[in-house]
């Protein structure tokens, strides 16, 4: 199975395409769709959209896993979460691909053994489960734990 791990952000959309080989979790694909704050909002939603198609027909994963939405300081940053996790969803839509939603005290709790990991033990966490040699990038490191939150919820048979 390969799952397709989404972090969206307006300004910065994490992915990561994640499969077990032999119990090792394997990165196909993993990036950031990174736009400017200064572009107008569906100029950034387009972005975000197209990356992720694109990615997504390369790849050909069978599922998607995406971060939830969470409570946020301000309605306005929650609402550009929204936005940016609407065009993802319809990335998804448009491949005909399965999604589940988790929340990030569940994925910490889930990769990190508590839901209280910070960024920084998660992104190192992450990059030694896929062996990287170098840490992944925030948001990738973000998608790649919440792909690898969908195969333990999906082996335990809470998917």
């Amino acid at each position: 199975m390969l799952v397709f791990g989404i972090d969206p952000g307006s300004t910065a959309t994490g992915y990561a395409a994640l499969r077990r080989v032999a119990g090792r979790y394997v990165l196909d694909a993993v990036g950031v769709i990174r736009t400017r704050s200064s572009e107008p909002l569906p100029i950034r939603l387009r972005t975000i959209y197209r990356g992720l198609t694109e990615v997504i027909a390369q790849v050909e994963p069978d599922c998607v896993a995406i971060e939830s939405i969470f409570k946020h300081r301000s309605s306005e940053s929650a609402l550009r979460l929204g936005q940016a996790r609407g065009v993802a969803l319809l990335a998804a839509a448009e491949h005909n691909l399965e999604v589940t939603a988790y929340n990030p005290m569940t994925v910490k709790k889930t990769i990190g053994g508590h839901g209280r990991a910070g960024k920084k033990e998660m992104v190192n966490l992450v990059s030694r489960l896929v062996n990287s040699e170098k840490p992944l990038a925030s948001d990738a490191a973000d998608a790649t734990a919440i792909a690898m939150t969908h195969f333990v919820n999906h082996a335990w048979g809470r998917s």
